[in-house]
């Protein structure tokens, strides 16, 4: 029995199972920022939006941990099939949470200028976004933690409901900043707030990819419903 060998598998197998839960936790911090973003706004509280920025800061630095944990990971081993692809998924899975906060710092500071404006009433609508792409980035990151490829591979479909939201979001905009003038402002920063709320999907979706591949050693190539209709022209062709 070879006693080195089965410490050096016990602590890798620890090492790794560090490793996930902090980046669940990670993706958790990410996902209570986006809820954060949407509280400032709804509230118009400018200095509690600034508070929400600032925090980006404890997820850039959770990145850069995970990065060193990593390194230690391929030094405790030299990892090889899917021990390889588990290093390999902390790697992006990590990079997209990052960027996931990086979207709720911007959901954030697009809420201070809105707070020195009169109050629109598409502002409602960014919160059910919101909602469909914390719970996205909840149940990929669930996915992750137990190693669950279907989990993973729903969470890919269903980005489709977001991405149809979001086409509906953006019409509604559209038809307030038509009907008056004065609305054309506070509306286009409710458009790059949705639409940085549409790519925390988009990355959530990217997590998924991440793990069905880390599960089976396959990339996920199957077709998914892209339904972001917004950079089709006949968007704007309201009515119709």
């Amino acid at each position: 029995m070879n006693t080195g060998t089965d410490h050096i598998i016990k602590s890798y197998d620890s090492e790794l199972a560090r490793l996930t839960g902090e980046i669940v936790r990670m993706g958790e911090l990410a996902v209570t920022q986006l809820e954060a973003a949407i509280d400032v706004l709804e509230r118009r509280d400018e200095r509690a939006a600034q508070r929400v920025v600032g925090n980006d800061d404890a997820i850039d630095q959770m990145e850069q941990e995970i990065g060193h944990d990593v390194v230690r990971l391929l030094a405790l081993r030299a990892p090889m099939a899917g021990d390889l692809r588990n290093v390999y998924a902390a790697l992006r899975i990590a990079s997209d949470i990052e960027r996931i906060g990086d979207y709720a710092a911007n959901v954030a500071k697009r809420s201070i200028p809105l707070s020195m404006v009169a109050p629109v009433a598409p502002v409602g609508g960014l919160r059910h976004l919101a909602e469909l792409a914390a719970e996205e980035v909840r149940e990929v990151l669930l996915a992750y933690r137990d190693r669950d490829a279907e989990r993973a591979y729903q969470v890919w479909k269903d980005d489709a409901v977001l991405d149809e939201a979001y086409t509906g979001y953006f019409r509604q905009l559209l038809t307030y900043m038509m009907e008056d003038p004065r609305n054309i402002t506070p509306c286009t920063h409710l458009l790059f707030m949705a639409k940085n709320i549409e790519r925390v999907g988009d990355h959530a979706t990217n997590i998924a990819e991440n793990i069905w591949f880390q599960v089976t050693g396959e990339p996920l190539d199957k077709q998914r419903s892209k339904r972001d209709l917004t950079s089709n022209p006949e968007i704007t062709k309201l009515g119709e």
